[in-house]
């Protein structure tokens, strides 16, 4: 499309040309213009000129894409989108933004961008509250950089996107979903992942149940639990019942589950551990879950260090989850990717397509 408006710019810059010689006329040797002249120097012109422009605009397109510059554009309405830490959206005059989840910042070297929500101008470096509109003003072009490992944004006008090549939460997400791992929350914006908040002690157990390729074992139970805080009759009463009965939570007390409690690093990777065979519910000393995590192939060192070093998110929960199914299961029949293939819970094709989602390496 690129090439065929430079092109197009090129023909009516020749067309141009070519009436500015017809109006000018010729000697009375060479009324007009001449066939030779038409074949000879006033074709070859053209094409180099032709020739130029494309040659500049190939270029420009190699530049954008060694840049991460892959698409500028202008959006009528409202649109969204997913983030990762690093990413930037460039925005000029009339550009809206939106931050829905995550953290993100504005620079810009001069001009102006205006928090619209409290009608005042920001300065550039300034962080963005979630839920406010900023606009960028006349003569303005400004970049609005995620700072966190995810984020979701909403704008509207004018906009670029440059891509960083920092860990791809997002698409990690889209691969877990891909082979029926994941499902995000109700949640109305950013495909319901919440990647920016920090899990729960059933959303970790219901991932604990899906890895083990019994998810379909617990939806079909019925019973009761000892636990006063999960609702009888629910899909949680399913997923937290069956767990209970086959042992692989005792709960939070004899009486309660605290289902909404948010759950540690340590506390989820134990989980990860308990599906590979390395541990049982049987083990209530954390301490050195991603120790035993590294020793056992589930995580590497920076990783581990990056588990110790922050809050535990539910980004961190889809990237431990999604490399455990290259771990080795603890009676060496296969990884964990493996055995849930041969279980089922998804197909190769599924597979092979979730793998072509995550183009960032580990850590």
């Amino acid at each position: 499309m690129k090439k065929f408006t430079v092109l197009l710019a090129a023909c009516l810059a020749i067309s141009a040309t070519l009436m500015l010689a017809l109006a000018a006329g010729g000697s009375s040797g060479d009324p007009l213009v001449s066939l030779s002249h038409l074949t000879g120097t006033f074709t070859d012109t053209v094409n180099n000129q032709v020739d130029q422009k494309l040659n500049a605009s190939d270029q420009q397109l190699l530049e954008q894409l060694s840049s991460g510059d892959l698409s500028s554009a202008s959006a009528s309405t409202w649109a969204e989108t997913r983030l990762k830490q690093g990413d930037v959206l460039v925005g000029t005059t009339g550009t809206n933004v939106l931050l829905l989840a995550g953290s993100a910042h504005v620079t810009f070297a001069s001009g102006a961008v205006i928090d619209v929500t409290t009608g005042t101008a920001v300065s550039s470096g300034t962080a963005l509250a979630a839920n406010h509109r900023y606009m960028v003003a006349e003569d303005t072009t400004a970049q609005f950089a995620v700072t966190s490992k995810t984020a979701v944004l909403d704008y509207q006008g004018p906009y670029s996107f440059t891509y960083s090549s920092a860990t791809d939460y997002n698409a990690i997400a889209s691969a877990l979903k891909t082979i029926h791992l994941f499902q995000g929350s109700f949640t109305g914006y950013g495909s319901g992942y919440d990647l920016e908040v920090s899990p729960t002690r059933l959303q970790a157990l219901i991932m604990f149940i899906r890895v083990l390729g019994e998810e379909n074992a617990a939806l079909a139970w019925s019973g009761t639990t000892p636990f006063t805080d999960i609702t009888p009759g629910t899909q949680a009463a399913q997923y937290v019942g069956y767990a209970y009965e086959k042992g692989y939570t005792n709960g939070y007390t004899a009486t309660t589950f605290q289902p909404s409690l948010g759950i540690t690093a340590n506390q989820y990777v134990e989980f990860m551990l308990r599906a590979l065979g390395y541990s049982s519910s049987g083990n209530t000393n954390l301490s050195d879950t991603l120790d035993r995590a590294c020793a056992s192939g589930v995580l590497n060192s920076n990783e581990a260090a990056s588990l110790r070093s922050g809050t535990f998110l539910r980004a961190d929960l889809v990237y431990v989850s999604y490399y455990a199914l290259d771990a080795m299961v603890s009676d060496g029949s296969g990884t964990l990717g493996i055995v849930l293939l041969n279980k089922g819970v998804f197909t190769r094709q599924e597979w092979t397509a979730a793998q072509s989602l995550v183009t960032s390496g580990r850590k």
